[in-house]
């Protein structure tokens, strides 16, 4: 057993999300959004250099070495794993571990609208899970994944840095793979799955013009692409795909994403005030003909009012979702207001004026 094992557990114990080790500082665990810092004496940088090097391979412990940060995958058998990055800093090596859990959560086990669950029937298309770091959007992907894994014999494809949940083949048939150990990037992963006769293909990321154009090509070709960005809501989703194209492709890159593009879930996490846990506020937009229209036209502002109108098909916007979560008394006021898009409807909730002065 390594001897970082403990902390882990204790995390594991704690239901703790993130744990914090650097140099120079005590260990910090995320509970519900909080950091807590747990009782244990500062970590010295050779300590904790020992520590963290005995759960990393020889090729990741060298990238770090040149480099200067890692992403890597650790697991424990019968507890978690763990989505890892090392990072260098002034006082010395740093480290933060966010636990995957080794069971995956079903959508009705998540509590997502019914729309989510359907998505993983789509026969093709492009479908995007957007969100800040840390705001549940591989646990979403992961539910939407193991439903099509339950319900479709088909091949299921997923290119992760680092791999985080694992499905175990089901109905379908899945491979997991993952950049820098299985394959040298997204984009050359990407380039060989068209060769791997995958029905569904899983993109942990995609954060490169390439990674994006591929994968939209997978999409026009009849294959089921999920992918995520770090985006805050469906209108800048779809802007920042668009944006990241040089000018002169911008017009054909809205075609094909009007062609392509599914569906956008954008989500947040609040921490609950009702019980302890947290709770996710989502955005979803539907591709119809009107919203694929929209995005032709060059006109995403007015893709907010789309989903006021659409939704019959399932669609809401994140305000509506906010707002929702604090009329049943799940989050509070503060919170509404400091993740809301529109905040002249929220401000009446506050108790106080709000502390962002930029908003006013």
């Amino acid at each position: 057993m390594a001897q970082i094992d403990a902390f882990f557990k204790l995390m594991n114990e704690q239901g703790a999300s993130d744990l914090h080790m650097v140099s120079g500082q005590q260990p910090i665990l995320r509970i519900n959004g909080d950091m807590e810092r747990v009782k244990y004496k500062e970590l010295e940088n050779d300590t904790l250099k020992a520590m963290l090097y005995e759960i990393v391979s020889e090729d990741k412990t060298k990238h770090f070495e040149e480099t200067g940060d890692v992403d890597f995958g650790y697991e424990i058998p019968g507890l978690a794993r763990y989505r890892g990055n090392l990072f260098q800093q002034k006082y010395g090596i740093g480290s933060v571990f966010r636990e995957i859990p080794s069971d995956i959560l079903t959508c009705e086990q998540l509590q997502l609208p019914t729309i989510i669950k359907k998505l993983a029937s789509l026969p093709k298309g492009m479908v995007l899970v957007t969100g800040p770091t840390g705001s549940g959007k591989s646990t979403t992907l992961a539910a939407i994944v193991d439903e099509a894994n339950k319900t479709r014999a088909d091949h299921i494809l997923t290119i992760e840095d680092p791999i985080e949940f694992v499905h175990k083949s089901q109905k379908a048939i899945v491979n997991h793979r993952e950049v820098g150990l299985h394959t040298q990037s997204f984009s050359n992963a990407l380039r060989g799955a068209l060769r791997e006769d995958p029905d569904i293909i899983l993109v942990g990321e995609m954060r490169d013009l390439e990674t994006i154009s591929l994968a939209m090509e997978a999409a026009m070709t009849g294959h089921l692409v999920f992918g995520t960005l770090h985006t805050l809501n469906a209108a800048k989703t779809v802007d920042r795909i668009i944006e990241i194209f040089p000018t002169s492709q911008q017009a054909q890159v809205r075609s094909t994403l009007a062609d392509a593009l599914k569906a956008v879930v954008s989500q947040t996490l609040f921490k609950r005030i009702d019980v302890k846990g947290r709770c996710a506020a989502l955005e979803i937009l539907i591709c119809t003909p009107a919203v694929r229209n929209l995005i032709r036209e060059a006109k995403t502002y007015q893709i907010p009012s789309a989903m006021q109108t659409g939704k019959k098909f399932g669609m809401q916007t994140l305000d509506d979702a906010i707002l929702e979560h604090l009329q049943n008394n799940k989050i509070s006021a503060e919170d509404a207001y400091t993740n809301c898009i529109e905040k002249s409807k929220f401000v009446q909730f506050l108790k106080k004026p709000p502390s962002d002065f930029t908003d006013i």
